[in-house]
């Protein structure tokens, strides 16, 4: 069966259809991962865009139930240059149409990704249609003028009620604004007790559940649409330490009074890292469309950690007065090597040293806290 690709700027795409026989309507993004399009499909973060893989050859090692990143796929539809329809893998459940099928995704093959790809680099992110239907193409670009991308995706994503994944070491809270379960799997590898909440859980419900640390995870779309999110971060801060990854780093950052803007066509697949203090760089995994304007960080006392080595954008930041701190980039997932793991051991031993000051270890007197004009202030000072 026939598909068409229509871009909000008019080009038009023609290719094979898989997957379901729908139209879907979203953002055209493209990725560069080489491996990891099950990832991708079930990513959370990819809530309300069309994704585009550059990597030619897709679906060769077909779908396994053990690398989903959340319960099912949330990408609006899929583009690539070849699809394999006979995968080669033992632990395989599904091929790449069938998953799509399964959840009403349509999928377009046979199109020249590089020549799109190329297409959003230079127009920066389009809208877009894909369709089976014989409907003109003045009809298509009518119906796609007529969408709004979603505004909601964090809303769609999120898990509707507070869960547990029971533990023995520090209780950390989840804020869930689309979280990966790569994240909780690091968490649980290391022992906490983990609660996910909503993301629109109050600071008041969250001091109830009394966390060790606050875990701000990745998300789809605009960091600016949950402004209930950011408030509940600015009241938090400081009272327990805070690691953000990807979306929320980039609420961290909102929390704390400065600004982000959006990307002209995102960062999404590999990309290198530089960390200012080790001047080490690290192949990370990404999937954003905004960033943090470094010229809107003065009086928020946030420092740059991590910088993107292609366009020097931010990708980690720190608060140089309270324990919080955060990643653009996913230390959970593994591009290749698994070394920006590391931040899930930094963040406990924050946690750990936090906890310590506290508790004036090791005598194991107790004394108050309070917040007091935006500082942490300790009784016996």
């Amino acid at each position: 069966m026939q598909a068409r690709l229509l871009l909000e700027d008019g080009t038009l795409f023609t290719g094979k259809a898989f997957g379901a026989s729908s139209d879907a309507y979203g953002e055209v993004v493209f990725t560069t991962g080489v491996t990891g399009y099950q990832e991708v499909l079930t990513d959370p973060s990819y809530c309300g865009y069309i994704v585009t893989m550059t990597y030619p050859l897709i679906g060769n090692y077909g779908i396994s139930r053990d690398d989903f990143e959340s319960v099912r796929p949330y990408i609006q539809g899929l583009v690539v240059r070849e699809q394999e329809l006979v995968p080669s893998n033992w632990r395989a459940q599904y091929t790449l149409d069938s998953l799509l099928k399964e959840y009403d995704i349509p999928g377009i093959s046979g199109i020249d990704t590089r020549m799109l790809t190329r297409k959003i680099r230079q127009a920066g992110t389009l809208k877009g249609l894909i369709t089976t239907s014989d409907a003109s193409v003045v009809e298509l670009a009518e119906r796609l003028g007529a969408y709004d991308v979603l505004k909601d995706q964090v809303a769609r994503v999120s898990t509707k009620s507070m869960y547990i994944s029971p533990g023995y070491g520090e209780r950390i809270v989840v804020m869930d604004f689309g979280c990966k379960s790569s994240i909780l799997r690091e968490l649980t590898r290391r022992g906490c007790d983990i609660v996910v909440v909503p993301y629109d859980t109050t600071s008041e419900q969250i001091r109830r559940l009394h966390p060790d640390g606050i875990l701000l995870s990745n998300g789809p779309g605009d960091p600016k649409r949950i402004p209930a999110a950011i408030r509940t971060i600015s009241e938090l801060l400081g009272e327990v330490p805070i690691f953000g990854i990807c979306l929320g780093h980039l609420l961290l950052a909102l929390a704390c009074g400065a600004d982000t803007a959006k990307l002209s066509c995102g960062h999404r697949g590999n990309h290198p890292v530089k960390e200012l203090r080790s001047n080490r760089c690290y192949i990370t995994s990404q999937n954003h469309s905004f960033t943090v304007l470094e010229s809107s960080l003065a009086g928020t006392g946030l420092a740059v950690t991590h910088i993107n080595s292609n366009d020097g954008s931010i990708e980690g930041l720190r608060h140089e007065r309270y324990p919080a701190f955060s990643a653009q980039f996913h230390p959970e997932a593994a591009p290749g090597p698994k070394d920006s793991g590391y931040l899930f051991d930094e963040f406990l031993d924050l946690i750990r040293e936090h906890k310590a000051v506290l508790t004036k270890q090791p005598s194991q007197v107790l004394f108050t806290a309070e917040k007091r004009k935006g500082e942490l202030v300790y009784a016996d000072q």
